[in-house]
């Protein structure tokens, strides 16, 4: 994320009479992605006899994985639509899982779930109060959120959990007592039938069974709120006079107060939706992964969610295949280790001679030539080993992260004026 700190205006509103290029892929060329995808994915689990590549309990993994990271990017992406950087996403993440642990040991789940949502609205309101109000350099100030927040919740959880009530429930300075669950939907006739079909290994029929089987399968209600979420916010921030506010607020600020739009008021609620999606995704870490706040439990989700924010362009569509991924890997490499993820190996082959071929066709020599010659790499590392090594297995999702990055870079735009300071009537 590179946007210039400067106290200069943002770039001017472009020309009317200019034509914006339409961005984003169409439902068509999504479709389209999505079944060469899934084709790709059951060749090479045919050929490999990777059967958990695709399986239910794998897709399951994958989401209970990619929910916090995504509702982490989902946060980013409503605070720099708004022009604010949010580097402060894994505080706010921690402040939610503290929250969570803390009012759902005492009183419930579903009010440990408000909690988690309302701690990191305020390190939401926090960040807003330094960057909107006092002009403070966003990176600074998402830094120091994390301190903070870090911070804050390792001297409550000493004071809360230590001691009395709490350590004769399970409690200790780096963890709260356990925290009831929160209801599971399954869908049983069908999650049965899908889980039969899948067994049987045929090529295509079973993958997607598979798939289907992970999606109706012990399905947590945080994951369907967290689906809604995403296309309420699609909905919201591109379909609604308030969506195009907020977002003409991270595209020329200047010209958004011109109009008579309050773009402080635009910026603090964005930042303040954006802590509270935050709250929720380390809620979700704290009452569904693991039924208790556990002291370092976001593990740098935070970040992973600012890249699968990055790799989805900034929209929600793409943050949700962005975070999908990112889900799908940590999950191979935790419950399949190195037999698994060496199938992958055979996956990033043909993806990369795929990428080789494109780029030659495209007049693009050296990107060729690079992607051709890592394909043959990779096929060499393939073809003369069984299983990848137990070290390169739990850098799984980081490599992923950096692939997915380094191949998507030309294709983004960020909000113009994310990250540049904003005074109210600058343009004057």
């Amino acid at each position: 994320m590179t946007a210039t700190m400067t106290d200069a205006p943002p770039p001017a509103a472009p020309k009317a009479a200019t034509a914006a290029k339409p961005s984003g892929r169409s439902l068509g060329q999504i479709l389209m992605l999505v079944a060469g995808a899934l084709l790709l994915l059951a060749a090479v689990r045919v050929i490999t006899d990777a059967n958990q590549l695709d399986s239910a309990g794998q897709v399951s993994a994958a989401i209970g994985l990619a929910v916090p990271i995504g509702l982490a990017g989902l946060a980013g992406l409503w605070s720099e639509r708004s022009g604010v950087v949010n580097i402060g996403l894994e505080g706010m993440m921690i402040l939610g899982t503290f929250g969570a642990g803390w009012v759902g040991w005492q009183s419930s789940p579903w009010l440990g779930l408000l909690a988690g949502i309302g701690f990191g609205v305020l390190g939401g309101l926090v960040h807003a109060v330094a960057t909107v109000t006092f002009g403070v350099d966003h990176i600074v100030s998402g830094v120091a959120v994390n301190l903070l927040a870090l911070g804050a919740t390792q001297y409550l959880a000493k004071l809360f959990f230590a001691g009395g009530k709490a350590a004769d429930a399970g409690g200790n300075p780096k963890q709260s007592p356990p925290v009831d669950s929160l209801p599971d939907v399954t869908i049983p006739g069908l999650s049965d039938g899908l889980s039969s079909i899948e067994k049987h290994h045929w090529f295509l029929v079973s993958d997607v069974a598979g798939i289907l089987g992970g999606l109706v399968t012990n399905l947590s209600v945080v994951t369907i709120l967290a689906v809604l979420l995403f296309v309420g916010s699609w909905w919201v921030l591109w379909r609604t006079p308030f969506g195009l506010r907020l977002r003409s607020c991270g595209e020329n600020p200047t010209a958004a107060e011109s109009l008579g739009v309050n773009v402080y008021k635009y910026k603090y609620a964005a930042v303040a939706v954006s802590g509270g999606l935050a709250g929720l995704g380390g809620a979700f870490l704290a009452l569904v992964t693991s039924h208790t706040y556990l002291e370092g439990q976001t593990g740098g989700r935070g970040y992973i969610g600012l890249a699968a924010m990055i790799f989805g362009n900034w929209r929600p569509g793409g943050l949700a295949m962005g975070a999908g991924l990112f889900g799908y890997s940590d999950a191979l490499q935790l419950r399949n280790g190195g037999v698994t993820v060496h199938a992958l190996l055979l996956l990033l082959v043909i993806l990369l001679a795929g990428l080789a071929g494109w780029k030659l066709y495209k007049k693009a020599l050296w990107q060729g030539v690079a992607s051709a010659v890592m394909a043959a790499l990779v096929l060499v590392w393939y073809l003369a080993t069984d299983e990848v090594p137990s070290d390169f297995v739990g850098a799984t999702p980081y490599v992923v992260t950096l692939l997915v990055l380094s191949l998507s870079a030309q294709r983004l735009r960020m909000p113009k004026a994310d990250g540049m300071r904003y005074r109210k009537g600058q343009g004057k």
